[in-house]
């Protein structure tokens, strides 16, 4: 295991996690070992045992994803499903389970993307299992697992990858920001409007469509009341 951990440049389980973005080393794979996981493993783990992997720099991470956030991103493939149809059909939609190569050694899994036509070979859906392309949109939705690290480091290879347009989704605290670029973030409330800005031009929906059927968040408790009396002061 040494060996293999040198030739992906750690000397430690400690430093490839870190590299990860803190992540929890269960969502590490160790066969094949880190460093060494190709393309083809990911599309064999999806295929034969219908677990998601992403590839960071040779070194398999699992996806992780609960029915809030599937359900969340159901919702969101269905309506840029419906926008694209209206409008021509002008790219292709694939959900959490439809991995893209961005770069060597680097496969990721946006729980939706979008992909003009412009951008895929002969403008038909790729027969490869884990197609070597960008989309124009990547959306992620927050699990607890992910660390601000993790999200950061992604954040980067979509923008160097030219992916234009990261939504980014937050369950917990029921907001969406929307990236055009690592530094370029506006963060929307349920009282917002998401738009589809020049990736999906004409897209709206309002941030709280995206979580109207989601468990109401609990207001927090207020002070009980004192019966008009002030509280005495101790001595």
């Amino acid at each position: 295991m040494g060996t293999k951990l040198a030739e992906a440049e750690f000397e430690s389980l400690g430093e490839l996690l870190d590299s990860l973005g803190g992540i929890s080393p269960k969502r590490v794979r160790l066969l094949p070992m880190p460093g060494t996981g190709t393309v083809d493993h990911v599309a064999q783990l999806l295929n034969m045992f219908k677990r998601k992997y992403e590839l960071v720099d040779g070194t398999l991470v699992e996806k992780i994803m609960g029915a809030k956030e599937s359900f969340i991103a159901g919702e969101v493939l269905t309506l840029i499903k419906n926008w694209n149809r209206e409008n021509g059909n002008i790219g292709m939609t694939l959900g959490a389970d439809g991995p893209v190569k961005l770069m060597e050694k680097l496969v990721r899994m946006p729980d939706v993307s979008f992909t003009n036509w412009d951008r895929v070979s002969g403008r038909t859906v790729p027969d490869e299992p884990v197609p070597d392309l960008a989309p124009n949109l990547a959306v992620e939705v927050l699990s607890e697992g992910n660390t601000r690290a993790e999200m950061e480091r992604k954040l980067k290879e979509y923008f160097l990858s030219e992916v234009q347009l990261v939504w980014y989704i937050d369950p917990r605290k029921r907001t969406v920001r929307v990236f055009t670029s690592p530094d370029d973030v506006t963060e929307l409330g349920e009282a917002d409007t998401l738009d589809g800005g020049d990736v999906l031009p004409g897209f709206a929906v309002e941030v709280a469509r995206l979580f109207d059927q989601l468990t109401p968040t609990a207001k927090p408790a207020k002070p009980p009341k004192a019966n008009g009396k002030k509280p005495k002061k101790r001595k």
